[in-house]
């Protein structure tokens, strides 16, 4: 009973020692602002936040979720087909597919994949 305790004591000791060791040795800088701000996407933290983003930013990120989704919707189908009717699932895929072919055709036409301007 007693060795545990003694133990435990030492294994405390030596992780307090390691933290007090590491926040010696570590060479943070208050001078450094750029270093320990958050760093957002598109936008400089130190400027002001009322400033205005690029819109194609903003499109890419949203053409770029709806394509994350498809291919979260599009896995499980093929896990389907063996457990479903054959001509259901046909017709079910071909839709889906066509609907985002669709989608996409309609970025492309409106020129939001357009990455040259």
């Amino acid at each position: 009973m007693m060795s545990i305790s003694i133990l435990s004591l030492l294994i405390f000791l030596i992780s307090l020692i390691m933290m007090f060791l590491s926040t010696i040795l570590s060479k943070k800088s208050f001078m450094d602002r750029e270093k320990s701000s958050p760093f957002e996407c598109g936008f400089d933290p130190m400027n002001s936040s009322r400033m205005p983003f690029s819109l194609q930013f903003f499109l890419i990120a949203v053409i770029f979720l709806i394509f994350d989704v498809e291919i979260a919707l599009l896995l499980p189908i093929m896990l389907i087909m063996q457990y479903s009717n054959l001509m259901m699932w046909l017709i079910i895929s071909f839709l889906f597919m066509l609907i985002l072919l669709i989608g996409l055709y309609h970025e492309w036409n409106q020129g939001a994949l357009n990455w040259a301007i």
